[in-house]
């Protein structure tokens, strides 16, 4: 019943944010309204009402050009694979002289693969880029089936294989086992699309080591709790009904309970930089919260055994991880360039827990291993920002150029 009861908690709401954007609309046209102290503070009110929502659909990259040898060139999305869960979609650029094709694969964790925008924008400058874009699975009829652990291993390998031989993978926070487990079969079958590099970031390895807040949530109750207390059926007016989820609302809320008060004191900040007037500084916080709530669900199959396998079990660093049938043995990588970066300040996935990933892949040469322990950032600053950018992406793309 929690995801009927919050559906109609959201519809009780849009009548009470339209006439929020009504109040607002109108405040324009009284003269000087905005002007007086009362006027600052209720169109500040009325905006923030208006802002009161989540959105379940898929935001735009808003990537349109990229910069190449000093000149931007235009960027398109174009849909390389369609699988019932993820599209493989490219960003191509027209008159760019081949470069190194990389695969971003996306976390599926409650949003929208939109969130690695940055990195995507980056990575273009020197890269043919193509990223797993998640769909939200309420959107997903239930006559697809199922998807756990398992098919996103699957749905890797089919991405490579669709890029071809000689590309680079580069993974995200939680899909860093996966990543890992699909090279290790990929190698052991001698699949001519194994990737040349494998760059895993802030990815939980080994959850064992220094357990975050997130970890530590992961162990407080047994796997039953967490589908008895977190799973839901989809309502009847979306596609996927019946589908049993983990809905994205339920993951924001328990991410933005853990930091309540950086949360509230951020909203703050918004009203009062909304009350004064002060655009560009309520622009990067509404931005930021525009994406950051923006929600997908997660199939319920994926999630529960994502938290088994990986959060509290950690069966990939054990040794005991099992796909198909088949045993993950990450000793099997030997032409695969590893790289992993972690954050120094990652209060998701802590220092160790990615850099885990050397141990295990033990038949590596030293030459095709890298860490790289980035200072002064936390867990969306290794994928994000400017030390992103300007420290972080050199290592990948020089560990790109120096395998292909």
């Amino acid at each position: 019943m929690i995801y009927q009861a919050y559906q109609n908690y959201a519809d009780a709401l849009v009548p009470i944010r339209g006439m929020a954007l009504l109040a607002n609309s109108m405040a324009h046209t009284i003269p000087g309204f905005r002007l007086t102290y009362t006027g600052r503070k209720a169109t500040a009110t009325w905006q923030m009402t208006a802002r009161a929502r989540l959105s379940h659909d898929r935001p735009p990259y808003q990537i349109v050009e990229a910069l190449v040898d000093h000149e931007m060139v235009p960027v398109r999305e174009e849909i390389s694979l369609s699988l019932p869960f993820c599209d493989l979609l490219h960003f191509a650029k027209d008159g760019v002289e081949k470069q190194p094709r990389i695969l971003v694969v996306a976390p599926l964790s409650g949003h929208f693969s939109t969130l690695l925008r940055h990195t995507v924008q980056t990575l273009l400058s020197d890269h043919d880029v193509y990223i797993t874009d998640w769909k939200n699975a309420r959107n997903v009829p239930v006559s697809e089936g199922a998807f756990g652990f398992d098919d996103y291993v699957d749905y890797i390998i089919a991405c490579l294989e669709a890029l071809g031989p000689d590309s680079h993978v580069l993974a995200v926070c939680q899909p860093c086992v996966q990543a890992l487990a699909a090279v290790s079969i990929m190698e052991e079958d001698r699949n001519p699309a194994s990737p040349l590099s494998l760059t895993l970031m802030a990815g939980p390895i080994d959850t064992r080591i220094d357990p975050t807040a997130v970890n530590e949530l992961a162990m407080s109750k047994p796997i039953e709790w967490f589908e008895r207390n977190l799973i839901a059926e989809v309502p009847k007016r979306y596609a996927g009904a019946k589908r049993r989820v983990y809905p994205g609302f339920v993951q924001l809320l328990a991410f933005m309970s853990m930091n309540a008060e950086k949360h509230t004191e951020t909203h703050e900040k918004l009203y009062d930089h909304l009350a004064n007037g002060r655009e560009d500084e309520a622009k990067a916080i509404t931005d930021f919260y525009d994406e950051y709530c923006a929600v997908l669900d997660m199939p319920a199959e994926f999630y529960i055994e994502t938290v088994k396998t990986v959060f509290q079990d950690a069966l990939l660093a054990k040794g005991e991880l099992v796909v198909r049938g088949r045993k993950i043995d990450p000793r099997v990588i030997q032409r695969t360039a590893l790289l992993t970066v972690e954050g120094e300040r990652d209060d998701i996935c802590s220092v160790g827990q990615t850099a885990a990933a050397h141990e295990i892949c033990a038949s590596l040469r030293p030459h095709l291993r890298r860490h790289h322990l980035q200072a002064g950032v936390g867990h969306y600053g290794t994928f994000s920002g400017k030390r992103w950018e300007r420290q972080i992406y050199p290592v990948i793309k020089n560990l790109v150029l120096a395998t292909s």
